[in-house]
């Protein structure tokens, strides 16, 4: 059953937000303990404006003195929580996008002990998404697909979602790891959840778009993603299938890289030259590189079927209360 007495609290990075915070604020329902919001040097000093104009005695503002990113911001809050003793954090966009009516929903796995982060999903129904901009749909149908094997959890959709509800002990297990502070938080979050066997479930809401602007730049940030997806995956399947465990996966993994390289390159390298000498290459070379193609290519689909079900199952969170317990 339920834990109705889990402690809730609530992280609200502050950037450009001040149109839309007072309103988010009093749609927090009374579940929530206490609500943190992290003023992350905000030229239109939303920190401020809260503390002025919210009388919500749950409101804590915490501000920094230079701007961190949307993660720093989090991460703050996450700090302060903890160190206040909550049991489950959750951290909601100030700009209104997030229903905060959904809390229960969202926390609900967490304090049932089925899941140790849950985040949504607004790709679940195709209704919901009609006041999302194309641009946005296209984005992070494009990121998913990237991310689920930069983190390792392929259950799960909609990876830059920042409606998200983590374990308190979890959270402060993660915290001492390195996570990017800015744009990449939600995804670099989840590669560490992998990485230390947290369960991840998602909770399915539509998006709810207004007037906001997003100060995110798609094409400067392309780059610096793809060499972070490029450093997660590598991470991920270096400690998963060759450090912490080997399995017959890790195999097929090294034999079909290896396969299909080098199956590339030979038969690159023979028809190049086959145009250049007009030398017709032989029907053995021909069966030799295709040979290494398919290999290969079956050897990685293999491992893919063993990777998209080897994910954490079993949840992190009370087996670190025990731990706390005994220490």
């Amino acid at each position: 059953m339920t834990n109705t007495r889990s402690r809730i609290s609530v992280i609200i990075p502050a950037y450009r937000v001040s149109n839309h915070i007072l309103k988010l604020i009093t749609q927090i329902g009374v579940e929530v303990s206490s609500i943190y919001v992290v003023d992350d040097k905000c030229p239109q000093q939303s920190g401020l404006i809260v503390e002025q104009y919210s009388n919500d005695e749950r409101i804590k503002v915490l501000k920094h003195q230079f701007n961190r990113g949307v993660g720093g911001a989090v991460m703050t809050g996450m700090r302060a929580a903890i160190a206040e003793g909550t049991d489950v954090i959750v951290k909601l966009d100030g700009d209104g996008q997030m229903d905060p009516t959904l809390i229960p929903e969202l926390v609900a796995p967490i304090q049932d002990q089925k899941a140790d982060y849950v985040k949504g999903n607004r790709f679940h129904a195709l209704s919901g998404l009609g006041s999302m901009p194309p641009l946005r749909i296209f984005g992070n149908a494009a990121l998913s697909f990237l991310a689920k094997a930069s983190t390792g959890y392929w259950q799960v959709f909609d990876p830059t979602n920042g409606f998200i509800a983590i374990d308190a002990n979890v959270a402060s297990l993660v915290l001492s790891k390195e996570i990017s502070k800015r744009y990449f938080f939600e995804t670099d979050l989840l590669a560490r959840l992998y990485l230390i066997g947290a369960v991840v479930e998602e909770l399915s809401h539509p998006a709810r778009y207004g007037n906001e602007t997003s100060s995110l730049k798609p094409f400067s940030i392309l780059f610096p993603f793809l060499v972070r997806h490029a450093r997660n995956i590598s991470r991920r399947l270096f400690y998963t299938y060759f450090l912490r465990n080997f399995y017959p996966a890790s195999f097929e993994l090294v034999i079909g890289c290896l396969l299909l390289i080098t199956g590339l390159i030979f038969s690159s390298w023979n028809w190049i030259a086959s145009i250049y000498t007009g030398v017709a290459r032989t029907s053995g070379t021909v069966v030799i590189g295709s040979t290494m193609l398919i290999i290969g290519s079956q050897c990685l689909l293999a491992f893919l079927s063993f990777d998209v079900n080897n994910y954490p199952k079993n949840p992190l969170a009370p087996r670190l209360r025990v731990q706390s317990k005994i220490q």
